[in-house]
């Protein structure tokens, strides 16, 4: 037919509570290992950097890093970052959870390494001690502090979700 695109669709809405975006953005957590930090320096120049992470509850999340990789030093000097934990099961899906955070290097390690250590066993992974994230290890133990989260609806507006 003249002027019918083919590749147009159609969309069914059908109607969303919090809940149900509460429980998409639980499950995008607790279900991947990946989280994209977004840094920026003193200037504000950009930088993005993936990194393994476990959560405690929703509104920390632990990462080991070098404090000398770009992100770390750019959160030494502007504490303030985004995240987005992206659900890459599903090919064609664009499900994510965005927030808005702040972040820094623990000052007392026992408290966030042994969310850190379980969440690594759980996967698979070894076990993170004390010696893996003190000098002179090469990493240390990092925290954000989520202060919001979102989701994106079908019309990529951002939905707030509140996460405990």
């Amino acid at each position: 037919m003249p002027g019918h695109d083919i590749h147009q669709r159609a969309t069914i809405l059908v109607p969303v509570t919090e809940r149900d975006l509460g429980d998409l953005a639980r499950s995008i957590i607790d279900s991947n290992r990946f989280m994209a930090l977004a840094t920026a320096d003193a200037s504000g120049r950009p930088w993005a950097s993936p990194v393994w992470y476990a959560a405690r509850g929703y509104r920390e999340l632990f990462w080991a890093s070098s404090p000398e990789a770009r992100h770390s030093r750019n959160l030494a000097e502007r504490p303030e970052l985004g995240i987005v934990v992206y659900d890459s099961h599903e090919p064609g899906t664009w499900k994510a959870v965005y927030m808005s955070a702040v972040a820094e290097q623990v000052a007392d390690v026992n408290d966030g390494l042994e969310v850190y250590a379980r969440r690594s066993v759980e996967q698979g992974l070894p076990v993170w001690t004390r010696d893996d994230v003190l000098p002179p290890s090469k990493h240390r133990l990092y925290r954000a502090t989520v202060h919001e989260h979102f989701v994106l609806d079908d019309h990529d507006e951002r939905l707030p979700v509140t996460l405990e």
